[in-house]
């Protein structure tokens, strides 16, 4: 299965602190692999590492075979690596259709404006009812997003990073803060998603990650301690220990 992303002897330092200690990871085309560990363990750090977010002390970075290590994050997503928030990033006085429509605007270099001539490209509005429908959201496409429920606005973060045509997407704890029904929806949501583009999901809820992984990572003091399959992961003492808090 073909590596969309790769890191090596990655490193991030805070003054005295190792973030992120000499790690070796792997992401495959069209599969979830989730980032899970305890608070502190540099799973937000090294996310945001990759994501050009933070610059890396030392270490690689790969996508594919290109060395793209400290670019900047809008280069990132030129180039299909997108991701969303712990904390929702969305245009709160702009409908679910405007907000979804301008991320798309964005990526093909158009203008921001939203009543502008650009409007009227059925491309851009094509693409964006897309989006929508992909994650159910076209019913909703002319609610302001400020009114939506919390999970439905996670889900349009989801919808905006989408519309950066991304070959890879991280999710930064997508359900934090959502009901049990919210939380099943859009778990199903997200893994859905692999039939398509990679997925890299940092997640605090077990469930969550135990039900839609394929391969699950487990970072502990910015160190790698565990790599498997959901079963594998709950069968590791090291991570029992670490993260599930017992032996």
């Amino acid at each position: 299965m073909t590596t969309i992303l790769s890191t090596k002897g990655l490193h991030k330092h805070f003054g005295g602190v190792l973030a992120v200690n000499d790690v070796d990871a792997e992401f495959k085309a069209k599969r979830l692999r989730s980032i899970i560990g305890p608070n502190g363990a540099g799973k937000t750090t090294f996310i945001n590492v990759i994501t050009g977010r933070l610059p890396a002390s030392s270490g690689a970075v790969l996508f594919g075979n290109l060395n793209i290590t400290n670019r900047p994050a809008h280069r990132l997503v030129r180039l299909g690596i997108c991701r969303t928030f712990q904390i929702t990033s969305i245009f709160l006085g702009l409908t679910v259709f405007e907000n979804v429509r301008i991320a798309e605007q964005s990526r093909i270099g158009g203008s921001l404006r939203i009543f502008s001539a650009k409007e009227n490209l059925k491309a851009v509005n094509d693409k964006t009812w897309e989006i929508l429908h992909r994650l159910g959201l076209e019913g909703k496409a002319n609610i302001p997003s400020n009114n939506l429920a919390h999970g439905d606005q996670r889900l349009l973060e989801v919808a905006m990073a989408l519309a950066g045509d991304p070959k890879i997407l991280f999710l930064d704890e997508p359900t934090a803060g959502m009901s049990p029904a919210e939380t099943e929806h859009i778990a199903a949501l997200i893994k859905g998603l692999t039939d398509t583009i990679a997925v890299v999901l940092v997640e605090h809820d077990m469930d969550v990650v135990m039900s839609i992984s394929d391969e699950i990572t487990v970072l502990n003091q910015g160190s790698i301690i565990a790599e498997g399959s959901p079963r594998a992961i709950q069968d590791n003492d090291l991570v029992k220990e670490a993260y599930l808090g017992h032996a």
